[in-house]
């Protein structure tokens, strides 16, 4: 009896567990006595009879079918195993986890814009997140005619209209059409709005949309890139300037052509303006000290002048101090300062 037993008694699982897998029914077979149910992290397991719901199991473990599952079964509470007849149910097991998934669009989207009027390229790439939501939607509109759903499928169903949505919030919110970035958080919202009402329709929730950058063609790239640059050194003639010295120090200007010749006579009247103006700089911080000294040595100078020109008539001395300048004379016949003769 005991073999017999073992025979018909089987397990009831996922079997074949995917990452990327939203559910995996188990069907066309029959639960015998005496099975057992293997709920795994992150799985629930849902009853079907008929395509009907007969009871969720959301708690992991091993669980014996007819003594543990089978009294809390909607219909199938008073339903006894025969020894050589099982009871024929689908088990639906459903990847409770936040699936993540990147998108990008295929094609570029051509937003409305008054300055092109075919509209603007652009194509965008980010991710969203989404999880089941509702089961019984779930199973009305896709598991009932399905054996299993992957990302893959929910991924086709999103991009398949995300162009539109696309078009719909850069047109909305995308008041600056060369700056989109700026909006991107704005635009990412209203798209998971729009994208949560329809994907509700299948029991899927959509938890996130981030738009990760925004891409336009590359002659509007370079555009955007060179107004970017003047905005940020101010005007064209510095512009200039700076491109020109990276030139030279990235070595992409060099001997033998106009631009060379040019950038050369261009630094070398900048070298020369320099120098005149430390020149100048030097002669007027040169010139100020001996001024002030003269002023504050004048009256000195005049206060002594008699002294110092009684004692050269008299002994033809050389006077202390120059009667021109005021400035000290340790016996020489001029001035040192302003080459008065003094003998």
């Amino acid at each position: 009896m005991g073999f017999f037993k073992n025979q018909f008694s089987n397990v009831v699982e996922w079997e074949e567990f995917r990452d990327d897998m939203i559910f995996w029914k188990w069907s066309n077979r029959e639960i015998k006595k005496g099975s057992k149910l293997i709920i795994r992290s992150g799985q629930d397991a849902i009853f079907l009879n008929n395509g009907k719901v007969e009871g969720i199991f959301e708690d992991e473990g091993s669980f014996n079918i007819d003594s543990e599952i089978i009294p809390f079964l909607s219909t199938l509470k008073g339903f006894k195993f025969g020894f050589n007849s099982g009871m024929r149910v689908e088990v639906l097991f459903v990847n409770t986890k936040e699936f993540t998934v990147r998108w990008g669009t295929q094609s570029p989207v051509l937003i409305p814009t008054p300055q092109l009027p075919g509209g603007m390229p652009i194509r965008a790439n980010g991710t969203f997140n989404f999880k089941v939501s509702d089961y019984v939607t779930l199973i009305d509109k896709i598991a009932g005619i399905k054996q299993s759903y992957l990302v893959e499928d929910v991924k086709i169903r999103i991009t398949s209209v995300l162009d539109q949505l696309l078009m719909k919030w850069i047109s909305r919110e995308g008041k600056d059409m060369f700056n989109l970035q700026a909006n991107a958080s704005d635009i990412a919202k209203g798209i998971q709005e729009d994208l949560d009402m329809q994907m509700m329709d299948i029991g899927i929730g959509i938890t996130g949309f981030q738009v990760m950058s925004f891409n336009y063609p590359q002659e509007i790239q370079d555009m955007i890139t060179k107004t970017a640059s003047h905005e940020m050194i101010g005007n064209l003639q510095k512009y200039q300037q700076v491109s020109m010295t990276d030139g030279i120090s990235s070595g992409k200007v060099k001997g033998g052509g106009a631009a060379s010749d040019m950038a050369g006579m261009m630094m070398g009247m900048n070298m020369a303006n320099e120098m005149m103006k430390n020149m100048n700089q030097n002669q007027n911080n040169n010139a100020n000290p001996s001024q002030n000294q003269n002023s504050d040595q004048k009256p000195t100078a005049i206060q002594n002048s008699d002294a110092g020109a009684s004692s050269s008539s008299g002994d033809n001395k050389k006077p202390n101090f120059c009667p021109n300048c005021g400035a000290k004379n340790e016996g020489a016949n001029f001035c040192p300062n302003c080459g008065q003769k003094l003998g």
